[in-house]
């Protein structure tokens, strides 16, 4: 009996006994499997968004697979950034995920990026790729790999996900606008959250990288409807998604109307008042005789007559871990908190209110603002500091059991 010798269009035998389940869609077939098979997709990103995308990349046969992060495998990451683990604490993320991909498909071409994107190396890294994956956390790399991506002529699929919502939208594909076509100029400083502050729920992450996944495999294989000229909306708590139309390409966009020229060499970060980055800045608003070391306020806890220590968080942070015998009054309740300050003061016959927060920012606004509440009342004399770098410090210099997050 004469054995076959066809092939599917030069698939491999073990090519189509892995991918065939998607190969049999109508639609995709022997082309989508070797269109993904020579394409190549970079991920800006390896955490709650890079690692679900990636994920489903290696799975479905993408033969190039970047990855570009810069940062350290750590606990916080664990509950949402899904291919890290607890035996690769502390290892590159671009390490971490190459393992994890492996394992999971040793087929396509890992290539591990471990810097930060910058002005400098956009160009040089993203160009090669057929389509970069946005799945970074910060408003400077946004409009770094988009005006990168005009610049080269890539399509860009950016995600982004933060408490309960997530976002997607494909840009610069098929005549579509930029992310600098909708937003011209960044956000106020002020304005921007990042998921160590706000929070996010990491099925929602999961959620949108998966859909960023799904998104580059349409634009690949030609198969299915691209999310462009689109923002997909997604509501986790109320279980709904949608999709609003959005404005096409402006014609008066820096990037678009001149991509040989895009903005690439303008500073990112202090255009958009932080740098490529989700790591917290540490701002100083006070000058220093308004403000004590963690180390000093252990020792002031221990006098006769110790100090009233104010914690400004929110109260569900205030209720994960505090310092013994502080009082909360979150930030945005000073106003009305003050009363209660007050109160402690003449209890405790304290002449003295240190606040603190998380990282000892918020703190020292508070700071302003209680010294003027305080002032208001005639009976109260006090003086009001902050303490220095809020409860991390509070962990690393004192209490190293103290739970960090």
């Amino acid at each position: 009996m004469q054995k076959s010798t066809g092939q599917a269009g030069g698939l491999t035998k073990e090519d189509v006994a892995r991918y065939s389940r998607q190969m049999i869609l109508p639609g995709f077939g022997v082309a989508g499997q070797k269109a993904l098979k020579a394409a190549s997709v970079l991920i800006v990103g390896a955490g709650g968004l890079g690692c679900p995308c990636a994920a489903y990349l290696a799975a479905a046969g993408v033969g190039k697979i970047g990855l570009l992060d810069y940062d350290v495998v750590e606990s916080s990451n664990l509950h949402r950034q899904i291919l890290h683990s607890e035996a690769k604490l502390g290892m590159a993320k671009v390490d971490s995920l190459t393992v994890a991909l492996r394992q999971l498909n040793s087929q396509p071409e890992y290539v591990r990026h471990n810097s930060v994107l910058d002005s400098s190396n956009a160009l040089q890294i993203l160009r090669g790729y057929q389509v970069v994956v946005d799945a970074s956390d910060n408003v400077a790399t946004r409009y770094l790999v988009s005006d990168a991506c005009v610049c080269l002529g890539i399509p860009l699929v950016s995600g982004s996900a933060l408490r309960w919502e997530g976002q997607l939208c494909v840009y610069n594909f098929n005549g579509g606008p930029c992310y600098r076509c909708l937003f011209p100029q960044p956000p106020p400083r002020a304005t921007v959250d990042n998921c160590s502050d706000g929070g996010v729920l990491g099925m929602v992450p999961g959620i949108i990288g998966s859909l960023q996944a799904l998104e580059v495999v349409k634009i690949l294989t030609g198969c299915g409807d691209v999310c462009s000229g689109r923002l997909l909306l997604l509501d986790g708590s109320a279980g709904v998604v949608r999709r609003v139309a959005l404005r096409g390409r402006s014609a008066n966009c820096e990037a678009c109307r001149n991509p040989s020229s895009a903005p690439l060499q303008m500073d990112y970060a202090a255009w958009c008042g932080s740098g490529p980055t989700d790591k917290a800045c540490s701002i100083s608003v006070l000058p220093q005789e308004q403000r004590i070391s963690c180390k000093e306020l252990k020792e002031r806890l221990s006098d006769e007559s110790p100090p009233v220590v104010v914690d400004v968080r929110p109260e569900v942070q205030f209720e994960m871990c505090h310092i013994p015998g502080s009082t909360n009054v979150p930030l945005e309740c000073l106003e009305e908190g003050a009363i209660a300050v007050v109160e402690k003061l003449r209890e405790s016959g304290s002449k003295e209110v240190l606040v603190v927060c998380r990282r000892g920012n918020d703190s020292q606004l508070a700071v302003q603002k209680l010294q003027k509440l305080l002032g208001d009342h005639g009976d109260v004399t006090c003086t009001v500091r902050d303490i220095q770098g809020g409860l991390e410090s509070w962990a690393q210099t004192v209490d190293p059991s103290f739970p960090t997050y």
